[in-house]
């Protein structure tokens, strides 16, 4: 089994999906109050402070014949990882891929790293032997808060990045969701398809 070819490929018979935590409400309003020190930075696109979330693993498109695989790879991996109920702290800003060149602006996680790349490394297991690509780098803990199409607005997101060293709040991650994500005019929109609860650990 194998992922769809491309994003242009979508069709009814298939889903735009990832494995992630998801924010709670609560943190809606912190983010926003981040996002708005990169208002004035040209050729920046938000995402929507309401859908935020930690991805685990990104899939593409999966065939709609290919989602029992996927729910069954999802639980295996969550019960592999071993990983109970954790507090998660979302701190601090970084970019992708560099300060140079300002592709993806995010927020950080604070030292509760080692259970979300435990719970990464089983999903990255587990779909990678369905067929899924695996990742190209490094696993990095983030909340994605903004997108540039160009480079107009790297210097005023850098500044902000070098100078700001924000605490939005904590949370406790006591599950994992298999996520459709639909694009819409206003963004994408993420709907839950399944959802497996962390273990005692």
């Amino acid at each position: 089994m194998s992922p769809s070819p491309s994003p242009s490929s979508s069709s009814p018979s298939s889903v735009r999906a990832f494995f992630a935590v998801e924010l709670p409400d609560g943190l809606a309003e912190p983010i926003a109050d981040l996002q708005s020190a990169f208002a004035d930075a040209p050729g920046i696109r938000f995402t929507d402070p309401e859908q935020a979330h930690l991805t685990l693993k990104f899939l593409g498109d999966v065939a709609a014949g290919d989602l029992e695989d996927v729910r069954a790879a999802g639980e295996r991996a969550v019960e592999d990882a071993g990983v109970g109920p954790f507090d998660c702290t979302v701190e601090g800003l970084g970019v992708f891929p560099s300060l140079e060149y300002v592709s993806v602006v995010w927020a950080g996680i604070g030292e509760e790293t080692e259970a979300l790349t435990r719970l990464h490394e089983a999903l990255e297991a587990e779909t990678t032997a369905l067929g899924f690509e695996p990742e190209s780098h490094e696993f990095t803990p983030h909340v994605t808060l903004a997108r540039t199409d160009d480079g107009r607005g790297k210097g005023l997101a850098r500044e902000v990045v070098r100078e700001r060293d924000p605490e939005l709040g904590a949370f406790e991650v006591e599950e994992v969701r298999l996520i459709e994500s639909t694009p819409t005019e206003d963004g994408p929109v993420y709907e839950p398809i399944e959802t497996f609860a962390l273990g005692s650990g």
